[in-house]
């Protein structure tokens, strides 16, 4: 028979990493990095990122865009005016204002690292 485990009086079902880690499942995405422009952030190559592209981005917000036909993970700062998409190896002044044809994909919610 054996001892009763403790813990099977606070088990209520499985883990459910939608429900924890995903706030709208139909506009959610998990992406691959590529590059260590984000590191300072904690998001390091090969991470995965989750990704919403229903959230609205804010001052500081990491967001994935799409810059010269490629998707970039960076970090969205307002500055003077203008907005302006840097890594955090650079400041929003080295930067430079985001150009027209450069559009915000999503935003970075959560970063799972592998161990």
């Amino acid at each position: 028979m054996g001892f009763p485990s403790p813990a099977r009086d606070y088990y209520n079902g499985g883990i459910d990493l939608n429900r924890l880690l995903i706030r709208d499942r139909t506009s959610t995405f998990l992406m691959r990095v590529s590059g260590n422009s984000m590191a300072s952030a904690g998001i390091a190559h090969g991470d995965e990122v989750i990704v919403d592209r229903s959230l609205t981005p804010k001052d500081g917000s990491v967001v994935i865009a799409v810059h010269e036909g490629e998707l970039v993970i960076r970090r969205l700062l307002l500055h003077k005016g203008s907005m302006v998409l840097c890594s955090d190896e650079q400041t929003a002044a080295e930067a430079g204002a985001i150009l027209e044809e450069t559009s915000i994909w999503g935003v970075v919610t959560r970063c799972l690292h592998h161990v």
